[in-house]
This record gives C-alpha cells, structure tokens and sequence, in this order.
C-alpha cells in the first residue's frame, strides 16, 4: 500500500487548519483557566483522570484534527464533510464555557452527545474521501467518548 502525500500547492493550507483548531484550544483555554480548582472540587467518578492529563492529550488530539481536515480538504476541496468537520470543532468550542465557566453539566452533556454525533458522522464522511483523515479522528472519537462519560457522571453527582 502506497502513501501519496498532497500536491505542494496544498501544504499551504496546513497552517490555515492548525489556526482554527488552535482557536479552538484557545477558546477551551481561556474558558477553564481560572477554574481547576473548582473541578478538583467537583464530585468525580473513580475512572477520572488526573487534572494534568488533559492538556497533553488534548494538544495532541488537536494536532490529529488540523491534520485530518487538511487531509480531507486537500483530497476533495470543501466538501459537506468540512461542514461537518466544521460544526464539530463549534461543539468543541462551546463544550468548556458551558462545562467549566457557566457549570451547565447537563448542557455541556448534551453539547458533548452532538458532538459525539457529529464526528461519528465525519469520520464516516472523510472515510471514502481519505482514509487516513478518518482514521485520524479516531483517538479524538475514543477521548470524546471517554469525557462525555465523565461528564455525564460529574453531573449526576453534582
């Protein structure tokens, strides 16, 4: 099996998805830096992590979404997959404000439930356009999954 990289003309779109997903981390960020010790004080489940785990793994599930939108985008051009990429990164957005800074549990559930939803639907949508941008959200479907557990069981026991 061949790996065929894109045409030149296309790394320099690179940069434009690593930006916005780094908005996205940024936007994450700066909504829940000011509150780790209000989710230390949280009731939590016994499968919780670590506070310190979730900004290594988040910097590289984000890394893995630029390079599977890329990837995505560079095989087809903008397609309804990218709408769909799209709203997922939106849901992500919205997910720590509504998790960290409003303390919404139960709409952060349900904002994390679509999301979920959404890269499901992209990785079904990126598979016939590329195989490797679909296999790339992956790890990022296993992590939402996990948190979307998690959250689900912070607001059942707050």
């Amino acid at each position: 099996m061949s790996v065929t990289l894109p045409p030149v003309r296309h790394w320099a779109a690179l940069p434009m998805f690593v930006l916005a997903v780094a908005l996205v981390a940024v936007a994450g960020s700066l909504s829940s830096a000011s509150t780790g010790s209000q989710y230390i004080a949280l009731a939590k489940p016994t499968f919780a992590p670590s506070p310190w785990l979730f900004g290594p793994v988040w910097t590289i599930l984000y890394c893995l979404i630029a390079v599977a939108g890329w990837l995505a985008w560079s095989a087809r051009g903008w397609t309804p997959a990218l709408g769909v990429y799209t709203a997922q990164l939106l849901l992500n957005a919205a997910w720590t404000p509504l998790f960290f800074t409003a303390d919404q549990y139960g709409l952060a559930f349900a904002d994390i439930s679509l999301l979920w939803l959404l890269i499901v639907a992209n990785v079904v949508l990126f598979w016939p356009i590329r195989r490797a941008a679909a296999l790339l959200l992956l790890p990022y479907l296993l992590w939402v999954t996990y948190a979307a557990a998690l959250n689900l069981a912070i607001w059942q026991l707050n």
